[in-house]
């Protein structure tokens, strides 16, 4: 707020300048005073003054700037991002020269001759007795590592380029004394990234797969530090050399004194969900809020489709049966974007997350039982899994017929379960079980970008119908939403996964 004081002349009554609007208009406050004072010749005079203020506007900044793209569909981004590490340069060494005998160094007391023959005498020395001269500061490495706290990769969206800083210089002012230091190393950057995130070069070779929390890659060295040389006129320099190689010899050995420069990587990141069971079905079946009953996860529910755009995790409590062994029973339960008819080739935004389930250990299908045909449904999910990995439904599976309290649900729900029943086969597949390494290492490098499904190695073996799999262990009616059957659903649950640890365990003794 700006104040402007103009001291206007009394000639007319102070009133009917309010009133004829002499002062300007455009002040938006206008306070009047009046003050009598003696004029030439000792004649009482008026003056009225205005005490205008002016108000300030900033200028309307434009609404024009939009948000950045991973911030306004944070589903798109939140699993894959391509980032530019490189690591630190290394530091400088220096070009020192020999103290000359009639050269006193600088010292803050005055020291006796016996003292200064022994500080010439106090350089550093190497266990053959050769001098060691101060080197530059190695520069900082760059390290990926799995962190619990991260559920995504957008942080890393909002800067492609991560540097780690350059080594220390030698602190040295031409003379050599037994004073120098190395130049200070550079700290290492850590890069956090989610567990699960598989870290590749960009279009190239596999690097690491953090699995497991706290893992970590070296991506990129710093680079090594320049050393010292020690300058001397030529007829000196064979005596030198006894004391130390580092003799420069000409303007040429200058390049050593240089730090060598970092490693830059051009690396692609993508996020696998690292979860035992994972929840899928058609959009609006209830997988949201199942996990939100039986965990303390708290995804978004609403009775639209599409409410889940990015996978939600919970965690799932051991079996009680199993007393001080159900803390080794806790299972990590993954929700998936619904899937749609033709996911596998692109359409809606399953095909975006199917890749998440390469990590699981079982499938719960969720299946709503109210819809107008649930087998039809139930078989929709089944053939996008297969069209898009075979090897998901070579898992063993749960199917939760969820719903049941609605009256046109429960009526059919007995023929529902046999019916979802007898889809497959008896026989469990006896092919082994591949790691999650094996997986990683046997598919494509740019299967994440393929616009085709995957497909199985063996090309000469006939494609298997959805009939030709195992049938699921368990079908199960449910209510979430009512809290109806919920203990009987994790009952069978955490059946299915003692299945799965115990086939595994079997396969590791076999091997």
């Amino acid at each position: 707020m700006a104040c402007l004081v103009v001291s206007i002349p009394s000639s007319s009554s102070p009133s009917s300048r309010l009133l004829n609007n002499s002062a300007p208009s455009l002040l938006c406050n206008r306070l009047f005073f009046s003050r009598s004072f003696k004029g030439q010749g000792g004649h009482p005079k008026k003056a009225g003054v205005y005490i205008l203020k002016c108000g300030i506007t900033k200028a309307k900044e434009s609404s024009s700037t939009k948000p950045a793209p991973f911030i306004s569909e944070p589903h798109k981004y939140f699993d894959q991002v391509v980032i530019t590490v490189r690591s630190g340069d290394g530091g400088h060494g220096a070009i020192l020269s020999m103290p000359q005998p009639n050269q006193r160094t600088p010292s803050k007391s005055p020291a006796k001759h016996d003292k200064e023959r022994k500080k010439k005498s106090s350089y550093k020395r190497d266990f053959d007795g050769s001098l060691i001269l101060p080197m530059g500061g190695h520069g900082g490495d760059v390290v990926i590592y799995a962190d619990e706290g991260k559920d995504s990769l957008l942080e890393l969206h909002k800067k492609s380029r991560y540097s780690a800083k350059r080594g220390g210089n030698v602190d040295a002012m031409g003379v050599l004394t037994s004073q120098l230091r190395d130049g200070l190393a550079a700290p290492t950057l850590r890069i956090p990234v989610p567990v699960g995130t598989v870290v590749k070069r960009k279009r190239g070779k596999l690097l690491a797969d953090l699995a497991q929390p706290g893992e970590e890659i070296l991506i990129a060295r710093g680079g090594q530090g320049g050393i010292s040389l020690l300058e001397m006129p030529e007829h000196k320099r064979k005596q030198l050399m006894a004391l130390t190689t580092n003799v420069m010899r000409d303007d040429n050995d200058k390049v050593l004194v240089l730090g060598q420069p970092g490693e830059e990587v051009s690396l692609e990141l993508i996020l696998r969900v690292v979860a035992d069971v994972g929840l899928v079905g058609l959009p609006n079946a209830g997988k949201s809020t199942l996990l939100a009953a039986i965990t303390l996860a708290k995804p978004d529910i609403a009775d639209y489709p599409f409410t889940t755009l990015m996978p939600n995790l919970g965690r799932l409590d051991g079996d009680p049966s199993l007393g001080a062994g159900k803390y080794t029973s806790e299972a990590t339960l993954a929700d998936l974007p619904g899937l749609i008819e033709g996911a596998h080739l692109g359409k809606g935004l399953g095909r975006n997350f199917l890749r998440h389930l390469r990590r699981t250990r079982l499938l719960v299908h969720v299946v709503d039982a109210a819809a107008e045909n649930p087998v039809k449904d139930y078989r929709t999910v089944k053939e996008e899994l297969r069209m898009y990995n075979p090897e998901y439904l070579e898992r063993p599976y749960v199917v939760l017929l969820n719903k049941i309290d609605l009256p046109e649900a429960f009526d059919r729900l007995p023929s529902l379960i046999q019916e979802i029943s007898e889809i497959g086969c008896n026989e469990i597949p006896s092919e082994p079980e591949i790691s999650n390494e094996k997986v990683i290492q046997s598919l494509p490098l740019d299967s994440e970008h393929a616009t085709t499904p995957l497909v199985s190695p063996n090309r000469d073996q006939k494609e298997k119908e959805i009939e030709d799999y195992s049938r699921p262990l368990a079908v199960v009616g449910v209510s979430v939403l009512k809290g109806i059957r919920i203990n009987e659903m994790l009952k069978e649950i955490r059946a299915a996964l003692r299945k799965c640890q115990d086939s595994n365990k079997a396969l590791e003794l076999s091997m």
